[in-house]
């Protein structure tokens, strides 16, 4: 059974605390966005009028890299890193694959694991066992998970419901808007309204008794198939360094839902 958003004056009352939780949500995205942007901007502008650090520049390289190898569905090759993307400078080599493989899981949604260590290669998969990636939305061949995932965890740490407008008010301060394109999620407003809602990711409805029609967001069936709650919250905890049982009350919730 769908979960009941709670009436007006339960939402001003909590105002507070999904002010702070949504920070805690989206920080981190917004962060690593707001640098992925610059760098793969600078990546492929002239360097003689791009002041640029050489690691960043790199990191983009290697994201552009990682994100070729995952369309190909190819596995990456640590020595294939090193000729393309390293090259002289060894000693930044950590560094490098460390916060290239942050944006790829922050920004794309996508793990980047080791899945031979005696060869040294690295597989690309779909985060928290999803089976969507987004890339056959436009703009097509960029994968779009991490603005699901965002949405997901916004969802489940407000109760399991959000409205439509704390949504928008989330994702602008990661830089995303409703009435503007974006450089990898395309029409924002289209992919979350209409294709996450088709995939069937997101429900999207009309808060009851609404005049002026308002709407709200809930996990859609497939994410409830596919994606443990408590997954989301311990990556949530991960990112800001912290333990599950932080948050009380998603982490009863989440252990609700492992029964």
């Amino acid at each position: 059974k769908s979960p009941q958003c709670t009436p007006d004056q339960h939402l001003q009352t909590q105002s507070e605390t999904q002010g702070l939780e949504s920070a805690q949500v989206t920080k981190p995205v917004e962060e690593t966005l707001s640098s992925l942007s610059a760098l793969l901007i600078s990546a492929t502008a002239n360097p003689e009028n791009v002041l640029i650090d050489a690691l960043d520049r790199k990191v983009a390289f290697l994201v552009n890299f990682l994100l070729m190898k995952y369309r190909m569905k190819e596995l990456v090759r640590k020595a294939d890193i090193w000729k393309m993307i390293i090259q002289d400078d060894e000693d930044h080599f950590h560094e490098i694959f460390l916060r290239a493989c942050e944006h790829m899981e922050m920004i794309f949604g996508l793990d980047v694991k080791e899945v031979d260590p005696t060869r040294h290669c690295y597989g690309i998969s779909i985060k928290l066992g999803l089976t969507y990636d987004g890339m056959m939305h436009p703009p097509e061949g960029l994968p779009k998970t991490g603005l699901l995932i965002l949405i997901l965890a916004e969802i489940f740490m407000n109760d399991n419901c959000v409205s439509e407008e704390e949504v928008w008010k989330v994702l602008s301060k990661t830089k995303i808007y409703s009435g503007q394109m974006h450089f990898i999620y395309g029409h924002p407003k289209e992919l979350v309204t209409k294709y996450l809602v088709m995939e069937k990711y997101l429900e999207y409805r009309q808060v009851a008794d609404s005049d002026p029609a308002r709407y709200e967001f809930l996990w859609g069936p497939r994410a409830h198939a596919e994606v443990r709650k408590m997954e989301i919250l311990e990556f949530l905890a991960r990112v800001h360094g912290t333990e599950p049982q932080s948050y009380p009350s998603q982490y009863e919730d989440a252990l609700r839902d492992e029964e």
